[in-house]
């Protein structure tokens, strides 16, 4: 009888990394047992809330603290939806 095993936890890092979006692709994560930290920048605030979703399921329940960056032309960005 062949038992099969379940794929092994993706860890949030490596969620962002497999993204399609390349900007997602270029933020750091830090993890530890209790925290999930996401850094760098991005364009948009979707951008922002969409790296927040994609380590979710990859964060087992632990806290995600969003630090990411929206920038703009060089400048902080108020109100962007990437362009809309």
């Amino acid at each position: 009888m062949m038992v099969t095993l379940p794929p092994p936890p993706i860890r949030a890092g490596e969620a962002l990394l497999r993204s399609s979006n390349p900007e997602l692709r270029r933020l750091n994560v830090k993890e530890t047992e209790e925290v999930v930290e996401i850094t760098g920048v991005v364009s948009c605030f979707y951008l922002k809330q969409l790296a927040g979703e994609t380590v979710r399921t990859a964060a087992a329940g632990r806290r995600i603290t969003n630090r990411v960056l929206v920038c703009r032309d060089d400048r902080p960005a108020n109100e962007s939806f990437c362009g809309m």
